[in-house]
């Protein structure tokens, strides 16, 4: 997905469609992860789909759940859920800052090999 270090920079165009890109995934891999933990709070809980929206996604923005556990089954639900969003906010901040760090690596990188022909050049 990212050029070589020996190529050079994408223009910036290609650059913004990339960011859309990852972000696009992004934004459907929260979606998806929303309605698992809708889904979840509907059937285990047996809460109504705005409460089930409200905790999910609650929980997905590390804030908490809203409303008291009722069941065991939704109390394991809500603990396995919990880690799986922990790592799915990880994950899609990784995806959408791997871009930016990469572009800034690879700048610095392409300065630095001006920089030494620059001074293999002078000596």
């Amino acid at each position: 997905m990212f050029e070589h270090h020996s190529q050079t920079l994408i223009s910036r165009g290609c650059f913004l469609r990339r960011m859309s890109f990852v972000s696009l995934i992004g934004i459907v891999s929260l979606g998806a992860a929303l309605g698992i933990g809708m889904s979840g709070y509907h059937y285990f809980e047996e809460l109504s789909w705005i409460d089930s929206f409200a905790n999910a996604s609650r929980v997905l923005s590390g804030m908490g759940p809203l409303s008291q556990l009722q069941t065991d089954s939704g109390k394991v639900f809500a603990g396995a859920y919990a880690l799986f969003s922990g790592l799915t906010c990880i994950t899609v901040v990784g995806e959408v800052l791997a871009p930016i760090v990469h572009r800034v690596f690879h700048r610095c990188h392409l300065g630095l090999e001006d920089e030494n022909n620059d001074a293999s050049r002078n000596q």
